[in-house]
């Protein structure tokens, strides 16, 4: 089973801030919205591009290359070109820390 990581500090990010963070070697984008934290993969499922970069509207952030909207949420795709969803991570709060773990291959 994998390990929780911690990957930046509880009270790092203001509301409605992300970042970006390696966990075992893959990118993942961290977002506080209204006191609630999320990760999901930092890819874009229509061309690989990252995602991180994009607009965040609401719950959704939207791809800055062709505009595929995703819930930050769930990782579910929420409009076209993108018909996959993002991978959504594991995260909780312990000691301070924001740990999320790559539970993909467990």
């Amino acid at each position: 089973m994998s390990e929780w990581i911690n990957v930046i500090a509880d009270h790092a990010l203001s509301d409605n801030e992300h970042i970006v963070v390696d966990v075992d070697g893959t990118d993942v984008v961290v977002f506080k919205l209204a006191d609630h934290w999320y990760a999901l993969e930092d890819v874009c499922t229509h061309d690989g591009g990252d995602i991180a970069s994009g607009q965040i509207e609401g719950d959704e952030i939207i791809c800055p290359r062709h505009g595929a909207r995703f819930c930050i949420k769930t990782g579910k795709v929420k409009s076209a070109p993108a018909y996959e969803d993002i991978e959504c991570f594991p995260l909780r709060i312990e000691g301070g820390m924001v740990q999320i773990r790559d539970s993909r291959w467990d």
